[in-house]
């Protein structure tokens, strides 16, 4: 399982005012682009996108996980939650680079190049596969209990 580094995680908490402030543009523009995939955007629930409800929710995750990233454990019931609607739209371990790919490019796109820089990505890019590894294990956890 991947771990985000030190430097990582402190370039993540320290960018996390970011999130709070441009979260929902982010997962708004990140979502434009996942959904460029007709597979992975079939797995979405269409009304919560319309809604607003589904980049906010994630918008809301994020920041929690930003200002977080050091206590994990303070996000177990939120993790649950995210493992348990995962399992049940068949979301699966070849899906995670999609949303890598839309994402870290979606901050850049809101925040402009100049604040996030490649180094910034990084260690977002870090950060997300040390979450994506933990949720990755959990569903497939949730899935051979299910079989």
């Amino acid at each position: 399982m991947r771990t985000a580094s030190e430097h990582a995680r402190t370039i993540v908490k320290a960018t996390a005012p970011l999130i709070e402030q441009h979260g929902l543009a982010i997962t708004t523009a990140m979502y434009k682009r996942l959904f460029v995939n007709a597979d992975v955007k079939d797995m979405f629930d269409a009304a919560a996108q319309e809604s607003g409800e589904q980049p906010r929710r994630l918008a809301n995750a994020i920041l929690a996980y930003a200002k977080n990233i050091d206590h994990l454990e303070k996000l177990g019931s939120a993790v649950t939650k995210m493992v348990r609607r995962h399992v049940e739209t068949g979301v699966r371990a070849e899906h995670y680079p999609y949303v890598a790919e839309a994402l870290l490019p979606a901050i850049r796109d809101v925040v402009g190049a100049e604040i996030a820089t490649d180094e910034v990505l990084a260690a977002w890019g870090e950060a997300y596969w040390m979450l994506a590894d933990i949720l990755i294990a959990a569903e497939a956890e949730a899935y051979a209990e299910a079989a």
